[in-house]
């Protein structure tokens, strides 16, 4: 959907995100029950398809080459374990099936076509399909749309001032240029970024308000909390405030009310309590998997126990 509505200001988003808390929470519960069931939430699945040995030197990441992290690489895993990997997903409730490879790009074809052959595989599982596999062409976005790929997830991580200190490999207009390009080609996009790698709740702010003012806000927005990564450079950072957590997820839901806001990285160090106050404010998608490319994410069983107490059903496909 076109963003055709007057674009936000950061003093208005920071003034929004800094009011009285409770005020806070009753207004995105609003925005958010306009547009959404409250009581329900999308379920996706993530599973890295190539791991390791990444060029780039973002400062959160293991698989990037030049952090120091002896990561192990894992060649691109094989159609038939990428399915079942999917088919296991489905049955555990997950709607969307996510893929990740690590690197700039995909640059050799044959690399490129084995994507679209998986993409494929799980778009006839019955299940939404999302890959994240670096910078895009036009003519690579194209293909993917004719696999059957329903979203592209390319993160802008932080807001542009901070994100010299986080990446010096591409800028985050680079990534802005893949976005355009995804959406061009009629994919969904799915970003926003990590929290707590030491930049300021502006810089949140201002993260979010980049997001809202595109030409078509994405889909969805995963907002992740930093799982801190021994040898990373941003691995001594002060972690978020869960309070500042919840107000932005808040502030998400009011500047993009018809997205998916997903709580993605970092629920692992999330009390239920702090959860269930994200999904009242419009969180309304979350990462289920035990396990987030290089991370842990949540013990097996803990959603169902969480979801039973606040009488949550799952979105189905």
């Amino acid at each position: 959907m076109s963003n055709d509505v007057r674009k936000v200001t950061f003093e208005e988003a920071f003034e929004i995100f800094n009011s009285p808390f409770f005020e806070l929470l009753r207004r995105a519960h609003n925005v958010h029950i306009k547009n959404f069931d409250e009581q329900t939430v999308q379920i996706s699945d993530i599973l890295s398809i190539r791991t390791g040995g990444c060029s780039e030197d973002c400062a959160y990441c293991a698989q990037s080459a030049k952090n120091g992290i002896k990561a192990q690489k894992q060649p691109m895993l094989d159609l038939e374990t990428v399915v079942n990997a999917a088919k296991s997903a489905k049955q555990r409730g997950a709607s969307r099936f996510c893929m990740s490879t690590s690197g700039r790009c995909l640059m050799q074809e044959h690399e490129f076509d084995r994507i679209c052959d998986i993409v494929k595989a799980v778009h006839d599982l019955g299940m939404e399909t999302c890959v994240t596999i670096g910078f895009l062409t036009e003519q690579q976005a194209k293909k993917l749309k004719k696999s059957g790929l329903d979203y592209y997830n390319h993160n802008v991580d932080t807001s542009p001032e901070f994100y010299k200190n986080i990446v010096s490999t591409h800028t985050i207009d680079d990534r802005i240029k893949t976005i355009e390009i995804v959406q061009a080609a009629g994919i969904n996009v799915c970003s926003c970024g990590i929290v707590g790698m030491g930049e300021t709740n502006e810089d949140r702010v201002k993260m979010l308000v980049l997001l809202a003012n595109l030409k078509i806000p994405p889909r969805c927005v995963p907002i992740n909390k930093l799982v801190k990564i021994p040898g990373t450079r941003i691995n001594n950072s002060v972690p978020i405030d869960d309070f500042d957590f919840i107000r932005l997820i808040a502030l998400a839901r009011i500047l993009m009310p018809k997205s998916y806001v997903k709580i993605a990285a970092g629920r692992n160090t999330l009390h239920q309590s702090t959860q269930a106050l994200c999904i009242f404010v419009g969180a309304n998608a979350l990462f289920s998997s035990e396990n987030l490319l290089t991370v842990d994410n949540i013990t097996d069983g803990s959603d169902g126990v969480l979801f039973k107490k606040l009488n949550i059903k799952i979105e189905k496909q």
